[in-house]
């Protein structure tokens, strides 16, 4: 008796693979979809390791799909949360400038929030003051829409909606093999092998070892980033109102130590951004033979670490060296000490990188005829994981 055939299946349970499959769920409910999950639960990687905020689209190119998909995914996020009884909060963000230098390269921030559609407010020295007594600078752009959510709890709700619709979401489901035939896909597991009509990928850490068990030609790998944290202390859980975040320097790849305010009422100080010796170990200390001996053979690892290394140097040193990083937040919060720094679980971020070294800026979806595979969806992916999600189902109207 043959297999029963699978409209849909969409690899990778976090919080981009759960809107995808509940986006087809919703537009397709006559249609067979799950949703396969190596890990025993949803959303233990990526979408459960950040800082759970909900971005403006501040940083990114104009017309690329970071900056189109991150507006919109503001609204998109807060209509679900809404929809669904999921607490967030717009506290908006301060991007503090604390010096002359920064105060210039914030002006060029601030024409970017334009061209990218947002309303940024210019505060000076006194105004910054007034706003956030504990912060120091000579200026800064606040940034409304930007807010606070717990994108686990929004995870969740999605794989409820994709149940309530008829789908599947499925845990401990570990891929060994893809193959793409002219009439489906099937997708090889240790204990079955199920067909489908279609095959989504949002694997995140796992993207381009997915892609190319896919029979993909890519050429990029994921290099893993390891985000680290800290929580203030809890007498500290009022020490601002809004984001906090450092003006970013245009030479460095990632966005600086800033303080967050988590749903929790908590606030975190983080992340920094240390190379990682293993795509999904979290421990400071956690190496993956077989992920570093992934990275040390693309030659775009290496062109990465000639540009970056006096940066990476920097950041092994304020990772092993918590004065060091105290430093990085004093600079604009200088009433913090040593002792207000505990401990906080860290992150990894998946960042596609290609053979030349340069960093993939935008997000990456690469199609074959049955297949869509999201290649690279670092932040701001989870803030805009419904217009990703919108954007793949319109991918099948056309397959």
């Amino acid at each position: 008796m043959a297999k029963p055939v699978i409209d849909i299946i969409v690899v990778g349970g976090g919080i981009v693979g759960l809107a995808t499959a509940m986006q087809l769920a919703m537009r397709h409910p006559q249609k067979s979809i799950q949703v396969l999950e190596k890990e025993p639960d949803i959303a233990r990687h990526q979408t459960g390791r950040n800082s759970g905020v909900i971005h403006a689209g501040v940083y990114y190119a104009p017309g690329s799909m970071k900056a189109d998909f991150c507006k919109r995914g503001v609204d998109a996020t807060i209509r679900f949360c809404s929809d669904h009884n999921i607490a967030f909060e717009q506290c908006g963000k301060l991007l503090v400038a604390t010096d002359a230098a920064e105060l210039q390269r914030m002006e060029a921030l601030y024409d970017r929030c334009r061209e990218n559609g947002l309303d940024p407010e210019r505060l000076d020295q006194a105004q910054l003051k007034e706003r956030e007594p504990n912060i120091a600078g000579v200026g800064a752009l606040l940034v409304k829409t930007t807010g606070i959510v717990d994108y686990v709890a929004m995870s969740r709700a999605m794989a409820r909606v994709i149940t309530e619709f008829g789908g599947k979401v499925r845990t401990n489901i570990k891929l060994t093999g893809i193959v793409e035939k002219d009439d489906g896909v099937e997708v090889i597991t240790p204990n079955e092998t199920l067909t489908a009509k279609h095959l989504v990928v949002c694997a995140g850490l796992q993207a381009d070892r997915v892609a190319r068990l896919a029979g993909l030609d890519i050429d990029f790998r994921i290099i893993p980033f390891r985000g680290e944290y800290y929580r203030l202390n809890a007498r500290h859980n009022n020490i601002v109102k809004h984001l906090i975040y450092p003006i970013p320097d245009p030479a460095l790849p990632f966005l600086g130590v800033h303080l967050t305010r988590m749903i929790d009422g908590s606030v975190t100080v983080g992340p920094n951004a240390v190379l990682g010796f293993a795509r999904e170990g979290y421990g400071k200390f956690q190496i993956d033979p077989g992920d570093v001996a992934d990275m040390i053979r693309f030659p775009g690892f290496w062109a990465t670490v000639r540009r970056n290394w006096r940066h990476g140097v920097g950041e092994f040193r304020n990772s092993m060296s918590k004065a060091g990083y105290l430093k990085l937040c004093q600079k604009y919060c200088p009433s913090l000490t040593l002792d207000d720094l505990e401990p906080y679980p860290a992150g990894i971020r998946a960042q596609a990188v290609l053979r030349d070294g340069s960093l993939v800026q935008d997000f990456l979806i690469k199609e074959t005829k049955r297949t869509i595979h999201v290649c690279n969806a670092p932040s701001p992916a989870a803030t805009s994981a419904i217009p990703i999600a919108e954007f793949i189902a319109d991918r099948f109207a056309l397959k």
